[in-house]
């Protein structure tokens, strides 16, 4: 199984919070697309066997027109050994979509759809400065539901100012449209961006990681109440409706990234494409590429496999450690583990290692402490 990611690197405006790669100068939208059907093109050979998901995320992909979105997804075909049943995933924001639009690309070959609500309140929607309304976003998914039985919200919890009782609401707000799966994060504040200048200047209170945790239990109790499950630290989907793309990444199945700033990764090593559109365009203009490459070692490999596993409710399975990097690795993760599993915020039942309900909300910090640093077998 393989997957293919494709970056779209347009938005209407810029997201406070956000520090990923995108534009939002739309006129090198055409020779974009251009671009981004050539490197699937030259780059047809990187992936083994039928590829199950295809996922176009950003930036903003819902920007797009129809004729732009068919054009890909023939190069895609074109070159490539797609499943039958694929999972096809674009991601869309509430601003991008009226009925007419939504109806459109639930007749195409895009089968789930991933909205970026992040709030249902425009106090929060304002702060993060984002593009649409509270109004268009209930709109949004009343229509979705009519086309698309397999699709997702965003939500983003932790919030400067947002009291638990607002996150609840959002939450209950989502919960009664039945959607099938939710995608919640905590906001952080990445450097570089404007909502960092904003803390830093006064203007914005800082985020507070109490207050985050508290929401995020918040949503693992409702959540679990109501029939989800949290199959990964942010993911919440109900039987059925987990996203294929995120369970291959959470996996380390491989997956080739296409556009600019666009990752890749085949197992053993990962690669990048150039964060800048016009070199991006020009270069795949004359056949070339742009992207760099780095060689994983097993020990890169190791703290990978452990910071992904350990996300997910399945955990880290001991016995795939050691078949896939040896018994001193198996150990070390043990040895490390130990202290945690006495305090209870990791759980040893049998071959799986996983977090436990107290420590969910460090994943992250669990797993690095059991990372491979200094050493290597």
């Amino acid at each position: 199984m393989s997957g293919i990611y494709i970056h779209i690197p347009f938005c209407k405006q810029a997201c406070h919070y956000c520090d990923f790669h995108f534009s939002t100068s739309l006129k090198h939208r055409t020779p974009m697309v251009e671009a981004i059907c050539k490197e699937l093109q030259l780059r047809r050979t990187e992936l083994a066997g039928k590829v199950e998901t295809i996922y176009l995320g950003g930036g903003t992909p819902s920007l797009l027109t129809m004729t732009e979105l068919d054009s890909i997804f023939e190069a895609v075909y074109k070159h490539y050994d797609i499943s039958d049943q694929p999972e096809i995933t674009l991601e869309a924001n509430p601003d991008d979509l009226d009925q007419e639009r939504i109806k459109a690309l639930g007749a195409s070959s895009i089968n789930r759809l991933s909205l970026g609500v992040q709030s249902f309140f425009d106090a929060d929607l304002q702060l993060m400065n984002r593009a649409h309304s509270a109004e268009e976003s209930r709109r949004s998914i009343s229509e979705i539901k009519q086309y698309f039985d397999n699709y997702s919200i965003d939500l983003i919890y932790g919030i400067p100012g947002m009291p638990e009782s607002r996150w609840l609401e959002n939450l209950e707000i989502a919960l009664s449209y039945e959607v099938p799966h939710l995608s919640c994060y905590a906001l952080t504040v990445e450097p570089k961006t404007a909502l960092k200048s904003f803390i830093e200047k006064g203007l914005v209170p800082d985020v507070d990681d109490e207050v985050a945790h508290q929401h995020h239990k918040a949503l693992v109790e409702t959540t679990t109440r109501l029939g989800y499950e949290n199959y990964e630290f942010s993911n919440f989907g109900k039987p059925g409706y987990f996203s294929r793309n995120n369970l291959a990444y959470w996996r380390g199945q491989p997956y080739l990234g296409i556009g600019p700033s666009a990752h890749s990764f085949d197992g053993l090593s990962r690669a990048w494409n150039i964060s800048n559109n016009n070199k991006y365009i020009k270069n795949l203009k004359d056949d070339s590429l742009v992207l760099e490459r780095e060689e994983l070692s097993n020990r890169d490999r190791y703290n990978e496999f452990v910071m992904t596993r350990l996300r997910t409710q399945w955990g880290i399975s001991l016995s795939e450690v050691e078949e896939l990097f040896g018994k001193s690795y198996k150990m070390y993760l043990m040895e490390q583990a130990q202290a945690h599993i006495q305090q209870q915020m990791l759980v040893l039942e049998g071959d799986m290692l996983t977090v436990s309900s107290k420590g969910k909300f460090l994943s992250d910090g669990l797993a690095a402490d059991l990372f491979l640093v200094n050493l290597d077998f």
